[in-house]
């Protein structure tokens, strides 16, 4: 079950969806305060940005492509 931050978030998001409104932090911060919950704030971690490792064999490679 989701917490009680969790749920105001989520229902602030929706009022400003149903509104079609642009969700923002601020906006869903404001619509918090005038509703009178008070929620932690939330710091994701850093991202860690994956190597992508390029494939040793390549149609290059081979001397011929898929469709030659």
């Amino acid at each position: 079950m989701a917490s009680t931050d969790e749920l105001a978030c989520t229902y602030a998001a929706l009022i400003l969806a149903d509104d079609q409104v642009t969700v923002t932090d601020d906006k869903i911060k404001t619509i918090l305060k005038a509703a009178g919950v008070n929620v932690e704030p939330y710091w994701p971690e850093e991202k860690k940005e994956e190597k992508k490792e390029e494939s040793e064999e390549s149609d290059d490679d081979m001397g011929f492509g898929l469709f030659d």
